[in-house]
């Protein structure tokens, strides 16, 4: 189903990006890679072998529009046409609200986290409808439910849900798919590593490690491409996570309490 298609992915230098990108590449897709770090994204590119074209990269930032514009041209220019946009490109933090020294550290997380998504809608758009293809949002289960020591991080993807939830309500029939990918912790990112701390600089190594409830960017890439080929709406990962937003509406001290317990044990290890 994804032979010769083209797949656009912010954040493919590491991570999810880059695991999605390799996964793409195996069903022939045909890719262009984004990212800031040229050198990483040479790396990914050679990762990636399948029925496609050689995967195309294109470096910058998905903060600035331009940037972002000049991504969907080079896909267009290099393709012809877009049917896919993974939007994985992201950045956290871990630090108490009231701990925070450089509150413009918000100001970093939404530009990334959300505008950087806003940015490549915006200018896929219009050739996404030509294919009736997909969007495909990286989120977090925080976009549904409130979470310690990630207020910001927290706030830009309960943004990203919003945003989608309103786009949805625009499009009509036959026009675009749009999955909201929700996923829980992930292990082999460095999401942690490059958090924002309570000084606004990134956290560097830590000792810190997800806990055993973590999944795999393998088993988090192959659930994901199941829910394209299925055209699915939303993908929550692992699927218990689906009772968290109900529960929350039913007794939200309850997952309060838990998400707390469980943030906490983190924190301390």
């Amino acid at each position: 189903m994804l032979q010769k298609k083209t797949v656009i992915i912010t954040g493919a230098s590491s991570g999810l990006g880059a695991s999605l990108a390799v996964a793409f590449a195996e069903m022939g897709a045909n890719l262009v890679l984004f990212s800031r770090n040229q050198e990483r994204l040479e790396e990914v590119q050679s990762l990636c072998h399948g029925l496609g074209d050689r995967p195309i990269i294109v470096t910058g930032d998905v903060t600035k529009p331009d940037d972002c514009e000049r991504l969907i041209t080079s896909a267009i220019s290099q393709f012809g046409t877009l049917d896919y946009l993974v939007t994985s490109a992201g950045v956290s933090m871990w630090a108490k609200f009231e701990n925070i020294r450089d509150v413009t550290v918000f100001n970093k997380i939404m530009k990334t986290n959300y505008l950087g998504t806003v940015h490549c809608v915006y200018y896929a758009l219009p050739y996404l409808r030509r294919n009736q293809g997909m969007i495909v949002a990286i989120s977090s289960i925080q976009g549904k439910i409130g979470v310690p020591f990630h207020t910001g991080y927290t706030a830009s993807k309960h943004a990203i849900q919003g945003f989608f939830a309103s786009l949805r309500a625009e499009l009509t029939e036959n026009d675009i798919d749009i999955l909201i990918v929700t996923p829980h912790w992930l292990r082999g990112t460095k999401l942690r590593e490059n958090a924002f701390g309570k000084d606004g600089n990134v956290i560097g190594v830590s000792s810190r490690k997800h806990s055993q409830e973590s999944i795999s960017l393998q088993e988090c890439s192959q659930a994901i491409l199941d829910a394209i080929n299925k055209r699915k709406k939303e993908l929550m990962i692992p699927p218990k996570l689906k009772i968290l937003p109900w529960l929350n509406l039913i007794n939200p001290k309850i997952v309060d309490f838990l998400v707390k317990q469980k943030m906490l044990e983190q924190d301390s290890e």
